[in-house]
């Protein structure tokens, strides 16, 4: 039979505007594809449409840092890769691993995201390529994942603030710190992606500059020969994967939020270049610097050990500025988490996943109940130490990427002229390669987890295998509503 359109056909004679074939850094020069943003505002303009009075669209900058956020927010958190593997593996790690792991993964979101320029992402690119049962499971996952990795960044804010405030170290006082801080955050995630986008800006501006200061400042101590120690016999390598792997992953997550943004054809994939360049060099130019400029002790590089480099380096008023921009590194990145897991049940639900109460939006344009279940598992799973929470999101998060490649390779053979506004320039064979190495390095990382995460995880898989099957019962059963957007295609309906 012939395949019914995914689409609405608006969308389809938008997207037909524009060329298929751009590749990532090309996208920056604007292009044809105007006319698909006459229904969007940037963030700060007043809207010009009753399409666009409702709820603001994201622009390019404020998307950037969304991206920079849901990826990395700095370079607290990979202190570990130098205490696991000595300053060469860790620098090469960071400037190498991306090539093998984020490339792909940010060309996959940009051709999928303007595919599909809709809220849910990866959720709606598994339900078109293997049915919307596995849709729901990659949904699962990936917000199971998500919801584990947002329950890491109260943890880190107080292990920066720590040294400043030693009551914040255990105890009563920690455990109500990381719910208040929570409470907050979550608070300012309900009130709209519009203060989320300017906020992430803020952040990560004043997030990045303490490490230009201490570039500076560390010139006339730099031993380049430090750089280049490594002790083979001295490599914690499931540390120092898990810490790459969190530190480089999460690109895909912005594609929940592709409804939310102007123009997705053009902004998507200009905002995934843009925030790539930031992220390497976010990571890279601080290690260069910090493993350089002061004498290696492998030991002393764990959480918040960049603090106490800046103190060595500048003084108390440096060490201060590192620790309040790690501590609010770690509000962004909480905020773009949350942000991007509630979009996600939002965009679920649109599509009739998940019960219409997760498809109902704030007067802010905020997906109320999505942000209040999300912040309820980030409580439940703040008791987690730090390498517990990256094993384990790591470990369900390997699941979710395996079906996107599988998803975007089948779409790629099924469905070969289905219109993509933007489209990686590599055949089919081509996109099968490119799939291969961030594979290979996700069969590792599943092969090193311990025996603890995987029983963990696997509990979890089989949860979400089961929960699919009792949700489409109570919806025969009409004890919970579900609703599908008529401006979406039905994915549930049979499209062979």
């Amino acid at each position: 039979m012939q395949l019914k359109p995914l689409l609405p056909r608006t969308w389809l004679k938008q997207r037909s505007l524009l060329s298929s074939k751009r590749t990532l850094a090309e996208m920056v020069d604007p292009s044809s594809g105007e006319a698909a943003a006459a229904d969007y505002v940037e963030l700060g303009e007043q809207p010009s449409s009753p399409k666009s009075e409702k709820y603001q669209k994201v622009s390019v900058i404020p998307l950037v840092f969304l991206i920079f956020y849901e990826v990395s927010g700095g370079p607290f958190g990979v202190e570990d890769s130098v205490k696991a593997a000595g300053p060469l593996l860790a620098l090469l790690g960071f400037l190498l691993v991306p090539f093998v792991w984020s490339v792909p993964e940010a060309l996959i979101t940009a051709e999928l995201g303007t595919m599909f320029p809709e809220n849910g992402g990866y959720v709606v690119w598994v339900s078109s390529a293997l049915g919307p049962y596995w849709g729901f499971q990659q949904g699962w996952m990936k917000w199971l994942s998500g919801v584990i990795d947002n329950a890491l960044y109260p943890v880190l804010f107080l292990d920066y603030l720590k040294s400043a405030i030693p009551a914040l170290e255990n105890g009563l006082p920690r455990t109500v710190a990381v719910l208040v801080l929570t409470v907050v955050l979550t608070y300012m995630s309900y009130r709209g992606l519009t203060i989320v986008g300017w906020v992430a800006i803020f952040l990560g501006v004043f997030s990045l500059l303490p490490f230009i200061f201490m570039g500076f400042i560390a010139i006339p101590r730099l031993n380049p020969a430090t750089w280049f120690i490594m002790d083979l016999d001295k490599i914690d390598w499931t540390l120092y994967l898990n810490t790459l792997f969190w530190n480089l992953n999460y690109w895909d997550s912005i594609s929940t939020l592709t409804g939310e943004v102007e123009n997705p054809s053009k902004t998507l994939p200009k905002g995934l270049f843009y925030a790539l360049m930031l992220v390497v060099f976010g990571y890279f130019f601080p290690l260069l610097i910090g493993t350089g400029a002061v004498p290696l002790n492998r030991e002393l590089w764990t959480d918040g050990y960049f603090s106490n480099i800046a103190k060595m380096l500048g003084g108390v008023w440096l060490l201060t500025w590192v620790q309040a921009a790690a501590a609010l590194s770690n509000m962004g990145m909480f905020l773009a988490e949350m942000s991007s897991d509630s979009f996600q049940l939002e965009g679920m639900a649109s599509r009739g996943m998940l019960p219409e109460l997760f498809a109902k939006r704030s007067r802010y344009g905020t997906p109320l109940v999505g942000i209040l279940f999300s912040a309820s598992g980030v409580i439940l799973l703040s008791w987690l130490s730090f390498q517990e929470i990256i094993a384990a999101e790591n470990f369900l998060y390997c699941f979710g990427m395996i079906m996107e490649f599988i998803a975007f390779v089948k779409l790629r053979v099924d469905r070969p002229a289905e219109s993509r506004p933007y489209k990686i320039p590599v055949g089919t064979a081509g996109a099968i390669l490119m799939c291969i190495p961030p594979t290979l390095l996700i069969l590792v990382v599943l092969a090193i987890a311990s025996f603890k995460v995987m029983v963990v995880s696997m509990v979890a898989v089989l949860i979400g295998l089961a929960l699919e099957p009792c949700l489409r019962y109570s919806e025969r059963k009409r004890w919970l509503k579900f609703t599908m957007n008529p401006d979406l295609y039905d994915l549930r309906s049979p499209y062979q």
